[in-house]
C-alpha cells in the first residue's frame, strides 16, 4: 500500500477513502495550539494570528530552545491530551477552517461532528515519540502569542511526513475510539466469563 501524505493546504476531496484507523502523514506546515488558543478563539473571540484554514493544528506544548527572537530549535514535541480541547473544537473549527487536528488519545463527539460537518480529521501521534517528532520539524516559521509562555504560544512548523499520525476520527465523524469501545463491551462479559474459569481459586 502507497505511503499516504497529505500535504498543506488540504482539499476536503483530499480526505475522500481515509477511514479510522489509517496511517497518514503530514507535510507542509503545522501550527500548535492547545488550550489557551482554543479558549482565546471560542471564548475570547479573538482571530488566531496564523490562517489555519485548510490547514493543520497539533494539540502540544513543544520545548524549544531560543537562538534569537526569530530563530528557535525544537527540542521535543509531545502532543497533549486532545479531550482536553473538546468542548472548544466544534467552533474551533468551525471559526478557522482547520482541515487536520493532531493530539494524544481520542475525543469525543462535538470534535466528531465537526469533522462531519466541515470535512476535517483528527489523528493521533503516538505517544511517548516527541523526540521523533521534533526531527521531522524543518523549521519553526513563526512563534505568535508568546506571552502566553512556551507551551502555549502557537508555533508554526514546517514538517516533512510528520508522522505516523493514526486516523481517530474521519471526516465522515466516524469515531475509532468510540466505535471500538463498543465492540470491546460487547465481547467484555464473555472474555470474563472465560477468565474467571482459570482463577475461580482466587478468593
Amino acid at each position: 500500500m502507497a505511503k499516504k501524505i497529505l500535504t498543506t493546504p488540504i482539499q476536503k476531496s483530499d480526505l475522500e477513502g481515509i477511514k479510522p484507523g489509517d496511517v497518514i502523514y503530514l507535510t507542509g506546515h503545522i501550527t500548535t495550539s492547545r488550550d489557551m488558543g482554543h479558549r482565546r478563539v471560542v471564548e475570547e473571540g479573538k482571530t488566531l494570528p496564523v490562517d489555519v484554514k485548510d490547514g493543520a493544528i497539533l494539540h502540544a506544548g513543544p520545548i524549544i530552545r531560543t537562538i534569537s527572537d526569530n530563530e528557535f530549535e525544537v527540542v521535543s514535541v509531545g502532543p497533549t491530551t486532545s479531550m482536553r480541547m473538546e468542548k472548544f473544537e466544534y467552533e474551533f473549527v468551525k471559526k478557522t477552517g482547520v482541515r487536520l487536528i493532531v493530539g494524544k488519545g481520542g475525543m469525543g463527539p462535538e470534535t466528531a461532528r465537526a469533522c462531519k460537518d466541515f470535512g476535517a480529521l483528527h489523528c493521533v501521534f503516538p505517544a511517548g515519540n516527541a523526540v521523533l517528532a521534533a526531527t521531522e520539524v524543518e523549521k519553526v516559521e513563526s512563534a505568535n502569542w508568546r506571552e502566553l509562555g512556551m507551551c502555549e504560544t502557537l508555533w508554526t512548523f514546517k514538517v516533512k511526513e510528520f508522522g505516523p499520525l493514526i486516523v481517530s476520527i474521519d471526516a465522515d465523524g466516524n469515531n475509532y475510539f468510540e466505535n471500538k469501545k463498543v465492540e470491546y463491551n460487547a465481547k467484555k462479559e464473555e472474555v470474563l466469563e472465560e477468565i474467571y474459569k482459570h482463577v475461580s481459586f482466587i478468593k
